[in-house]
């Protein structure tokens, strides 16, 4: 429409002419919306609500009087307020690029004031602090022109050739290097004992297939040769099969023909053996009995022979006496005693007899006497026969 105005999100519109604005400005602030603006007798202007920069780049002296080269960048604009949207609109609506310069002037000042009351490490070490500082001394004077700080930022601090900050930071240069080293170290370390343990599980892995290739090598070969020798061994294993048949057949055969011989040899020898044994024994029995029999028989014999000789041996012996010259000295006593020994002689010849009937001499036979004829001589007389005189018997 003709006439009607509207701002850009990011303007604000400016209205001069016709009645003053808040504050008893010399034009109305617009923002956000449309105004109609009548043409010829209003005059309308627009100011940037948008984001500016300015850079702002400082040789300053710290407190150790040492010159540091700051960089900083500022970034600012237009309050959203009317009261700094009116007075950023004074100050730089006709010139709206003045306000990086005037900003950057302005910061450079409190840039300068600030690093002179620090020391070198604390500006090194302490930037936020040094952008804070810097923000709260500025913070006034950009409110007084209608203009806000979003933030400040040191970009660089060099000190030239003075080479102060090279010989603050050579400890931690130092310091880092050797950590550097250190770390490259166990880097190398840690790269040489993985390539070591790759190589060592690369040769496991070659390892374990080489063995897994041998041993399906091995079964396939194994396979290949009990395929081979399946024919020969069943034929072996059934030729074992007959010779162990053959061999219990033959087996069976030696035992049946041991029980036909034990059958028909051994058990009758055994029982011919015992009649024999039987018959044997029977027969001794028979024998011994006979002897025994005949023995007393014999014995009786002979006694009943002795007992009835025994007056013809008593009769031989008195009849030796016959023809020896014999003095008795003691009258009819000592015939009596003759007669007495010589029938005590005899009755000692007879039991000499009986025991050599009974059992051997110690020579293993009779006497030879007694084998020779039969008769028995009468024992020697102890006196002896003389012609000068008589015998002289005891």
């Amino acid at each position: 429409m003709f006439g009607y105005r509207v701002p850009a999100p990011d303007e604000a519109m400016l209205i001069s002419g016709g009645r003053r604005g808040l504050g008893g400005a010399p034009f109305r602030v617009v923002t956000g919306h449309g105004k109609f603006v009548l043409p010829v007798f209003r005059k309308v202007r627009f100011l940037t609500l948008s984001m500016c920069e300015a850079e702002v780049t400082e040789t300053c002296v710290t407190r150790q009087g040492i010159a540091l080269h700051v960089r900083a960048v500022i970034a600012f604009k237009v309050g959203n307020d009317h009261e700094s949207i009116i007075n950023a609109g004074q100050r730089f609506l006709s010139d709206q690029e003045q306000m990086s310069v005037l900003t950057g002037r302005i910061f450079a000042g409190h840039l300068r004031a600030i690093v002179g009351s620090m020391t070198v490490e604390e500006i090194v070490t302490e930037r936020q602090k040094l952008a804070a500082e810097v923000l709260d001394t500025s913070k006034t004077e950009m409110a007084k022109i209608g203009l806000i700080v979003d933030s400040l930022q040191i970009q660089s601090i060099d000190d030239g050739d003075t080479g102060y900050i090279d010989a603050m930071s050579a400890p931690h240069k130092a310091a880092i290097q050797r950590q550097a080293q250190i770390a490259q170290a166990q880097a190398t370390q840690a790269a040489v004992e993985a390539e070591q343990a790759a190589a060592r599980k690369q040769a496991e892995y070659a390892r374990q297939t080489a063995i897994v290739k041998a041993e399906y090598s091995a079964e396939v070969d194994r396979a290949q040769a009990q395929a081979g020798q399946a024919g020969p061994l069943a034929q072996a294993h059934a030729q074992q099969e007959v010779l162990a048949a053959q061999t219990e057949l033959a087996e069976r055969q030696a035992k049946l023909r041991q029980q036909q011989l034990v059958a028909e040899v051994v058990k009758p020898a055994e029982a011919e053996a015992e009649r024999v044994r039987i018959l044997a024994a029977a027969e001794a029995q028979r024998m011994k009995i006979q002897a025994e029999a005949a023995a007393s028989y014999d014995r009786v014999a002979l006694d009943r022979m002795l007992i009835d000789q025994l007056p013809q041996i008593v009769k031989e012996a008195a009849g030796g006496l016959a023809g020896a010259n014999v003095n008795v000295l003691n009258g009819a006593d000592g015939l009596g005693e003759i007669a007495a020994g010589l029938v005590s002689q005899g009755l000692t010849i007879l039991d000499s007899v009986r025991q050599n009937l009974n059992g051997p001499d110690t020579d293993g036979h009779r006497s030879s006497e007694s084998e020779g004829n039969g008769l028995f001589q009468l024992p020697t007389s102890k006196g002896r026969k003389s012609n000068d005189g008589p015998v002289d018997v005891d």
